[in-house]
């Protein structure tokens, strides 16, 4: 039996430990990453089919193993399951039916839509050579089919009820933007930047923690948030995404510009006079560098020999007599 050392929620721990029958495990599906369109890994815990685990392998550079008790695993990676929201893995499922003209489409049934997309997702995936998995229809129906998914719908969509027994839906650009919003400020209320010392030092770094910078902070804040949660929506969401805060980053980003400028200034090179001479950052001249800096070198030497007792030495010419 294949072994390998992963990191699970605490929620799916404690129910692995609780006893639960191995092959109740869950099913492991692929589906577009959110952000690349790639196939990734993913697996529905039979016993939690509200949550979807996210698979990623973290391998490192040179060959490991691990010890296990008195087994050694051979697999050195360390596999990560992370949950994710259903929605952001929902995103790219109903953007693939949309019309190419740029038009919202039409309401359509449920099913209709996610059976298109689909049917779509695995064409699009198996004329791919850049990619070495593709995707499968079955594995895509299998995630539309979800409670979790459908209840994801009505966050993504336009909803309108026909008659009491059909409802149809549309893609909603607007409601996605809304929505990640609304995650952007849920992930700031929990302090998980707070928390994070890689992105406290970011800040620092720019100066935005230093007094006086609150309202800089505030928004710096923010777009570390929204960067974080645009780690899982495709780019041109993100670009809109952003851009729904421009006004929340326009001093922000005039402060981070010019941070950006003086630093090119400190470290812009050497650019070449009339003439031929070469001339730094401060305006002087290449060759006035060298030579201030070997006139300084040879006023030291110099200090340095007037202090030597030469008294009782001979002369260096005194080497160089005829015999």
């Amino acid at each position: 039996m294949t072994v390998h050392v992963g990191v699970l929620p605490t929620d799916i721990l404690d129910a692995i430990c609780a006893g639960l029958d191995s092959r109740e495990e869950g099913r492991f599906i692929r589906l577009p990453h959110p952000r690349t369109g790639h196939p990734c890994l993913f697996m529905v815990p039979k016993f939690s089919p509200k949550t979807i685990l996210e698979i990623q392998a973290v391998d490192a550079t040179n060959p490991r193993s691990w010890f296990v008790g008195e087994q050694i695993v051979a697999d050195g990676r360390m596999l990560m399951m992370l949950p994710v929201d259903p929605a952001f893995l929902l995103i790219p499922v109903l953007r693939c039916v949309l019309p190419d003209d740029g038009s919202p489409g039409t309401f359509q049934p449920a099913d209709d839509i996610l059976e298109e997309a689909a049917s779509k997702l695995t064409s699009m995936s198996q004329s791919t050579k850049d990619t070495p998995t593709t995707l499968s229809e079955d594995d895509i129906l299998y995630f539309s089919s979800l409670d979790s998914t459908k209840s994801a719908m009505n966050r993504l969509c336009d909803v309108q009820d026909i008659t009491p027994e059909i409802t149809v839906w549309r893609y909603s650009p607007t409601k996605v933007v809304d929505y990640l919003r609304n995650k952007v400020s849920a992930l700031l209320n929990a302090g998980v930047l707070d928390g994070s010392r890689t992105l406290i030092r970011a800040l620092a770094k720019d100066g935005l923690m230093e007094d006086g910078n609150e309202k800089l902070l505030e928004a710096a804040r923010l777009k570390l948030a929204c960067d974080l949660i645009c780690q899982y929506v495709p780019p041109d969401v993100r670009l809109t995404l952003m851009k729904s805060y421009e006004s929340e980053f326009k001093d922000l980003n005039a402060y981070l510009q010019k941070l950006e400028d003086e630093r090119m200034m400190v470290d812009k090179p050497a650019t070449t006079e009339k003439g031929g001479k070469k001339s730094s950052a401060n305006g002087q001249s290449t060759q006035a560098v060298k030579r201030k800096g070997k006139a300084e070198k040879a006023s030291t030497g110099v200090e340095k020999l007037k202090k030597a007792n030469i008294n009782g030495m001979a002369k260096l010419s005194t080497f160089f007599k005829k015999t």
